[in-house]
Parts: C-alpha cells; sequence; structure tokens
C-alpha cells in the first residue's frame, strides 16, 4: 500500500471489506485514454495519441485483468506496437516484482524492482494499491491506465490506422447489449470468486459462492442453443472478459478460494466454450497455468504453508 508516495505496509490481498466481511475492490486511479488523435477519451485527460512503439504494457500472467489485455492485443495483431513485461507471478510484501521467476522479466524500460515504483514515478505523492495493467506512456513517462475494461476498448479501436486486424471486440450494432451484460458477470462471477475467496465472514463467503454458481449455471444455459460465443457467432469483449475467470477456475478458484460446488470441467458447454477461445489464435501464449498456480498460492494469508498443487497440469 502506497500512502502519500511511500511504500507503508507489507501487501495483503483484502483491499477493503465491509461491516460484515464482504471482499470490497479498489476503484482504478489512471483513467486516462489512448486515441487516435490523441484527443480526451471517455474519461481522463488527453495527449495520449496512438503511435506505434510509443506504449507498453505491465502484467502479470496470474491476474485475470492483466491477461484480458494481452488478449485483446495478440486477438488485434498489437503485439509489434505496443511492448510488454512480465511480473513475477509470486506476490512479495511489496507486490508485485520483476523477475526472479521463469517467464518473468527485469523491467528493462524504467529500471523499478516493484510495480509500485512505477505509480510514484507517475504520480510522487500517490495513494493506494500498485495494481496490474498498467499501461506506460513512454514519451511523457507515465501511466496512461490501469483499469483493464477501459484498456479493452482503447487496444481494440486506437491503433487501427496502423493494424488493421482481427475482430472488431465492440462493434456498435451490440454496443448496448454487450454493456449491459458486462455487469453480470463482472459482479457475480470475475470478482465474485474474490469475494469468495477473499471473504472474512461466513455470511460474506456463502453470498459469494452462490453468486458465483447461479452465475455459471445461467451462462451455461446461454449456450444451450449451440452458439460459439455470448452474442452468438461472433467473438466480443464480454467473451474475453468472461473467458479469464473461467480458464482460472480449476486450477486456482475451486480449491484456493472454495468455490468448489463442481469444476469448470463438469459444465460442458462453459469447459468447451473456454477451449474454443483458447484455441483462438494468440490466446494460448496469454495463459501460463505455471504462473496462475504459483501466484494465487503464494498468497499467504490464503495458502500460509507455500505449498503449490500439482494438477491441474493442463486447462
Amino acid at each position: 500500500m502506497l500512502v502519500n508516495g511511500v511504500w507503508q505496509e507489507n501487501w495483503q490481498p483484502v483491499q477493503a471489506k465491509d461491516e460484515q466481511g464482504r471482499f470490497i475492490r479498489q476503484t482504478s486511479t489512471f483513467r486516462n485514454w489512448i486515441t487516435p488523435d490523441g484527443a480526451p477519451g471517455p474519461t481522463g485527460t488527453g495527449g495520449f495519441k496512438a503511435e506505434p512503439g510509443r506504449y507498453h504494457l505491465y502484467v502479470a500472467y496470474i491476474c485475470p485483468w492483466a491477461s484480458r489485455t494481452l488478449m485483446v492485443r495478440a486477438l488485434k495483431g498489437l503485439e509489434a506496437l505496443i511492448s510488454v513485461s512480465v511480473v513475477n507471478p509470486r506476490l512479495t510484501d511489496q507486490g508485485w516484482q520483476f523477475g526472479g521467476y521463469p517467464g518473468a522479466g527485469e523491467d528493462r524500460l524504467n529500471g523499478a524492482r516493484y510495480v509500485h515504483e512505477l505509480y510514484t514515478r507517475a504520480d510522487p505523492t500517490i495513494s493506494g494499491r500498485a495494481t496490474v495493467p498498467v499501461l506506460w506512456d513512454k514519451q511523457t513517462q507515465t501511466i496512461v491506465n490501469n483499469e483493464s475494461a477501459d484498456i479493452l476498448r482503447m487496444l481494440n479501436s486506437a491503433f487501427s490506422a496502423y493494424v488493421d486486424t482481427g475482430p472488431d471486440l465492440y462493434p456498435q450494432a451490440l454496443a448496448s447489449e454487450i454493456d449491459a451484460l458486462n455487469g453480470y458477470p463482472y459482479d457475480n462471477l470475475n470478482n465474485g470468486v474474490y469475494q469468495a475467496g477473499f471473504a472474512s465472514s461466513q455470511q460474506a463467503y456463502e453470498e459469494a459462492y452462490d453468486k458465483v454458481f447461479r452465475a455459471l449455471d445461467r451462462l451455461e444455459a446461454r449456450l444451450e442453443d449451440g452458439r460459439d460465443f455470448l452474442f452468438g457467432a461472433r467473438l466480443t469483449e464480454t467473451d474475453i472478459r468472461l473467458f479469464v475467470t473461467l480458464v482460472r477456475f480449476d486450477a486456482a478458484y475451486h480449491g484456493l478460494f472454495k468455490c468448489n460446488r463442481n469444476t469448470l470441467q463438469a459444465m460442458p458447454r462453459l469447459h468447451a466454450y473456454t477451449h474454443r477461445i483458447l484455441a483462438l489464435e494468440g490466446i494460448a501464449a496469454t495463459v501460463n497455468l505455471d504462473h496462475i498456480k504459483a501466484g494465487y498460492y503464494s498468497v499467504k494469508a490464503l495458502n500460509p504453508g507455500g505449498i503449490v498443487p500439482v494438477g491441474p497440469a493442463v486447462i
């Protein structure tokens, strides 16, 4: 936790909680947008123009929010335009750290040891948690945005003058339907598994557990008609947002987060849907099961012994 730009205490998984012990997620701090001409986006200030090589993503393979930005980067063919650094999956007392684990690199761009150093470089007096993803502007040496939902949208459209490939993940014809549906998996599943895992009361845990499995049942039923994706034959950002939780479910949430009514593998339509998305070009490279297990099982509050399960070996 940063307080006025100074790291104050050991990293803790619970960001905040209410009087009933319910987990409350922190609101993202940086909300600027990259746009084709550098004009302001829906939030924040202007000046962040889409330019090849100007921007950098800091991500963790363990983190579903960060991984969905990697998915859009791959689907839209932006690998050559936007560089990436992957952090160590194991949480330290100072949060996300660079290097020291296979598949994790040093911060060769800014020379930071911990992600929180990027936050204080962008704002020397910042207070709050240092999360990933971080979308960094190499030109102005600051954080553009650390809200993955925003980053999904800007990567989908801002760079079309340079790379016009991949699906439109937010087509205007479906925009209102996408906006309406996005909140349901977020509230009940994406964030719901964390509310179950980090609940500090039995009541809060059972509420979250019920939400998670009601959502999974509803989504399983949505696929009963044989559709490939949530809106039919067309992949959208809602599928990306759902996939990142589903692909981690059996490896982390079922056991460590006590979401154990059943595995995802026991839900045939959602299981097949997850593999359908995993098979899309570039997506498998954004999923690292070793990082996912090593990261989640490094949370001392949930797994004080630090023992990482052997299985599942594959998704």
